[in-house]
């Protein structure tokens, strides 16, 4: 076993002992499941418009893509990000989390943090956050069940150019 699949299975515990899959690096053959699984959050994408997305993504090595791969199928995927901001030190940013539907509840979610956060550690940040739609309630038990506090409500503007 690799030195990251240790830590990743030391760090999960005991669901991690079960799971009889993989925790890797999003590639081309996963963006249309990436696309899928996106709309299952609302996001609605295309597998081209996923890749072209990662595809500026690669030209930094600020930023991962990880897929938990189940018998031959990606069960869920996570977005992670260095956010680098003149007010505060650089510290992570998970920018999605989905775990396909049949998939909840079998500790692929928590792999997929624990992968993450080993990830933010190497890019040498201190902390790790994210941001959750406020009708999300099931999903924000299962972040404040492993370690993540809720510190700040807040409105988001957006303008299109």
């Amino acid at each position: 076993m690799t030195e990251s699949k240790e830590i990743l299975r030391s760090s999960a515990g005991a669901r991690a002992e079960e799971f009889a899959g993989e925790i890797r690096e999003a590639q081309p053959q996963d963006f249309a499941r990436i696309a899928e699984l996106a709309g299952q959050l609302g996001y609605f994408s295309s597998p081209e418009e996923i890749a072209k997305r990662l595809d500026g993504m690669k030209r930094s090595n600020e930023h991962a893509v990880f897929v938990a791969q189940l018998a031959g199928e990606v069960a869920g995927w996570l977005g992670v990000y260095v956010c680098r901001t003149v007010e505060a030190d650089a510290r992570a940013e998970i920018s999605g989390l989905v775990v396909a539907e049949k998939f909840r509840s079998q500790g692929i979610g928590p792999l997929l943090l624990v992968r993450a956060e080993q990830w933010a550690r190497e890019k040498g940040c201190s902390a790790i956050g994210l941001r959750s739609n406020v009708i999300r309630d099931r999903a924000h038990a299962f972040y404040e069940r492993h370690g993540y506090k809720h510190t700040k409500t807040q409105k988001s503007f957006r303008k299109d150019l």
